[in-house]
């Protein structure tokens, strides 16, 4: 549900830049649609090891995969943020 989400806010984002001509609006789209890369790159290395773990193998390095997702994920969720507050700052005029 996210990467729907994140295209189509970065689209809207685009179209409110195209309309409006303010720099703010291209560039809250482009910090969430950073999402797909930071995923992509980022975040499903290690999903893909912890996917091939089988549950009676797991353990530290496990338990260790898992605390780096959340770290990784924490970044998503900053862009997120981040992208929301630059929109916000940007419809203020």
């Amino acid at each position: 549900m996210q990467a729907p989400l994140a295209i189509g806010g970065a689209l809207l984002g685009l179209i409110a830049w195209w309309s409006d001509g303010d720099w703010r609006w291209i560039l809250g789209a482009i910090v969430l649609a950073a999402n797909w890369p930071w995923t992509l790159l980022g975040i499903m290395p290690t999903n893909r090891r912890l996917m091939e773990t089988a549950p009676e193998q797991a353990g530290p390095e496990s338990r260790a995969l898992i605390e780096i997702w959340g770290h990784l994920h924490a970044v998503r969720t900053a862009l997120g943020l981040a992208a929301t507050l630059i929109f916000l700052w940007a419809s203020i005029r």
